[in-house]
């Protein structure tokens, strides 16, 4: 038989790393759901017109045919590259049945058949966070989607992430209000600010969009205003360049800026960052990207913003705001790294010994009367010395070992051994449970930069 090798871009994980990601997507998910938004699943497959961008397909998207399909057959089905495409889609399918504006939240794999490399995958998992009105979405909700993002991310045992926020509207009133004519040729420009010096950047302006040198100047000046609070405004308005656009684009970045910080805790930065452009076909309002220290080489681990057209029927105009955060892309270097690692590799927090075989219908009455009361567990796989089954249990990471003993008299005696410490005492099936830290798999992370101690979370 041949050697199976790794797929290439298709990461898959270890029990005790799928422990890590498990717990990961139930704790953005309860957080989510503390805020009020329901949750929802797509199909993994849309129509290639769909999955289309600007009447173009993408050739990232993986399609889906039956193998046996005729030769010359045309793939009319692909699998979706992000959830953003089938949320549109499922609001305008299901309408008729949602209340407005709709808040939902999705955890579901995405696929792209890109180059692979760390931090990109071919399948990924990704958790998204929006409100959708219909026709109208008032701009406050522009707030609560990203302080919900930051509370979600700020609960994690990840690296300190930050949260840089900036304006479509501030961007585009600035350069309008510079009389710049091609204001979206001039954001890509700037937009190259990350890999080419700034004198090069200026003369693209000039040569490719058309700027005055001073024009030029006043754009790169605005995009290196980066500050954790809303003194950005004072250091725009001081660039002397007037626009209600721009005024609009203030007023909201300060809002955004405002509220996050909020709610920020020390796992989050809230910053604004007024190089950040994002989807400039897409987005129309508050736009951010997330980053992770120590993580930087990823670029954006998650991302968003506002769109006025999610979607439309024609009739009926759908707007939105949203954010991404890439479960994969951040989890997997974590895990590979060894900041992020499960504590056990099974959701067993007690093995119950078995004497012998013919008290396996004991060892299992124990194993019920724990399950009753959802302390997960599992029986001995077959009758050895103690020692024995007690190493089993520390080979798979379970806490404690339970133990059913004739008594005298007659009858049985129970008693429970955390294998950690050697503690063995008396207890009741029917009533004994264990730490709240030991009931199910936790996330062990130890830091990289602060400290080097190993902190385990819940």
């Amino acid at each position: 038989m041949s050697k199976i090798s790794p797929l290439s871009g298709f990461p898959e994980l270890l029990p005790a790393q799928r422990a890590v990601e498990r717990e990961v997507i139930a704790s953005v998910s309860r957080t989510f759901e503390l805020h009020g938004f329901a949750n929802i699943e797509t199909r993994v497959v849309e129509p290639i017109e769909r999955l289309a961008k600007g009447g173009e397909v993408d050739k990232e998207i993986y399609v889906l045919q039956r193998i046996a399909a005729e030769p010359d057959a045309k793939a009319e089905l692909g699998l979706h590259f992000d959830l953003t495409v089938p949320f549109a889609r499922y609001v305008l399918e299901h309408a008729g049945h949602l209340e407005f504006p709709f808040r939902r939240y999705q955890v579901q794999p995405a696929w792209r058949g890109e180059r692979p490399q760390e931090g990109r995958y071919r399948q990924f998992t990704q958790a998204d966070v929006d409100i959708v009105g219909r026709d109208e979405l008032p701009f406050h909700h522009d707030v609560e989607v990203m302080a919900v993002m930051v509370d979600a991310l700020g609960r994690l045992p990840i690296p300190r992430v930050s949260f840089q926020f900036n304006n479509r509207k501030l961007i585009q009133g600035f350069y309008r209000g510079l009389g710049i004519d091609d204001v979206t040729d001039a954001i890509r420009v700037i937009d190259k600010l990350d890999k080419l010096p700034a004198d090069e950047v200026a003369r693209m302006l000039v040569d490719r969009v058309g700027t005055t040198s001073e024009q030029a100047r006043r754009c790169l000046e605005l995009a290196t205003i980066r500050v954790t609070d809303t003194s950005f405004v004072d250091q725009v308005r001081a660039l002397g360049v007037t626009d209600e656009l721009l005024d609009q684009g203030l007023e909201e970045l300060a809002a955004v800026v405002e509220g996050c910080r909020a709610v920020a805790g020390g796992r989050v930065g809230v910053e604004a960052n007024l190089r950040i452009a994002r989807g400039l076909d897409y987005y129309t309002g508050t736009v951010v990207e997330i980053f992770m220290e120590g993580y930087e080489r990823l670029k954006s681990v998650g991302g968003g913003g506002r769109y006025d057209a999610l979607a439309s029927d024609g009739r009926t105009t759908y707007p939105g705001v949203g954010v991404s955060f890439g479960v994969s892309r951040t989890l997997v270097p974590l895990i590979a790294d060894g900041v992020l690692e499960g504590s056990r590799p099974v959701p067993s927090a007690v093995l119950v010994a078995l004497n012998t075989e013919d008290d396996r219908a004991a060892s299992t009455a124990v194993a019920a009367a724990l399950r009753a009361r959802d302390i997960a567990c599992e029986v001995a796989p077959s009758p050895a010395k103690f020692g024995k089954q007690i190493r089993f249990a520390e080979r798979r990471g379970i806490p404690f070992v339970w133990f059913v003993q004739p008594a005298d008299g007659g009858g049985v005696t129970h008693q429970v051994k955390d294998i950690r410490t050697g503690e063995q005492v008396e207890a009741d099936p029917s009533a004994w449970s264990p730490p709240e830290a030991d009931v199910r798999p936790t996330i062990i992370t130890t830091a990289t930069s602060e400290t080097s101690e190993t902190e385990e979370i819940q």
